[in-house]
């Protein structure tokens, strides 16, 4: 087994979740990295490991209760305890309420909220379990900080937009279940928190369908997942007298 912490980036797509993982690999952390698909993940993995980190990739479906309690198991009896939890999980499929299918819907809720749920409590069952004595996390007063669970929000988190009904309701209920954690597992050192990323990342995605926006790049007028990550590096480095729950990015010329 690694003698190193594990950073568990569930849905490490090619933005938010690699960035997350390539930082949390440059601090140290065995980063295990997730995706439906194994053979997408190869990029990330080859680039931790040339700069020098510690990885490992698995093709899961986060949905499905089986295969999480499975890699999860796995993680923490072959690899490694895990430290530190991001559920990156997106969801967006805009569709007009007119026309959206209840099939289309769950999937939304199952992916954005469902997923982080089965992800959430198997890891948080780990962490509580630790005991203070044997810890080597970071530590505030003798209490030590058994880990961080990071859920990755969205605008939608917070409103739901036109077209957005399935997309907006799976992250607002992923919100509520993110609070719901932080006020049981504070107390007993595990550090939730729910971030609510507003505005466009610099992807693919965005500079193929969006080039005007995409342009706005030049004036950091849309979200470096570099950037994000030194945030979410930052909010598993917090003290627990200063823990914050909730952290929205968003380039300074974007509304809200």
């Amino acid at each position: 087994m690694s003698l190193s912490k594990v950073c568990l980036v569930i849905g490490a797509g090619d933005a938010t979740g690699g960035a997350v993982a390539r930082r949390f690999a440059r601090e140290g952390y065995t980063v295990c990295a997730t995706r439906r698909s194994l053979d997408k993940l190869q990029p990330l993995l080859e680039q931790i490991r040339i700069e020098g980190g510690l990885a490992h990739g698995f093709g899961s479906d986060a949905r499905k209760e089986d295969e999480v309690i499975a890699l999860v198991e796995h993680i923490e009896t072959q690899i490694g305890p895990i430290e530190v939890l991001v559920f990156n999980i997106g969801a967006n499929s805009p569709n007009s309420i007119l026309t959206e299918t209840a099939r289309r819907y769950t999937k939304m809720w199952e992916m954005a909220c469902l997923a982080g749920f089965l992800t959430g409590r198997e890891v948080a069952k780990r962490m509580v379990a630790r005991a203070d004595a044997t810890s080597d996390a970071p530590s505030r007063q003798g209490v030590a900080h058994k880990g961080s669970i990071i859920f990755t929000g969205a605008t939608a988190s917070l409103r739901g937009s036109a077209h957005f009904a399935g997309f907006s309701g799976g992250k607002m209920a992923l919100r509520a279940l993110a609070q719901s954690m932080a006020r049981e597992l504070g107390p007993l050192g595990v550090h939730v928190a729910h971030t609510i990323i507003d505005g466009a990342i610099d992807t693919e995605f965005i500079r193929t369908m969006f080039p005007e926006r995409y342009a706005l790049k030049a004036q950091d007028g849309i979200l470096n997942p570099d950037h994000i990550a030194d945030a979410y590096w930052m909010l598993h480095r917090q003290p627990r007298d200063a823990w914050t729950h909730e952290l929205d990015l968003r380039p300074y010329m974007e509304r809200f």
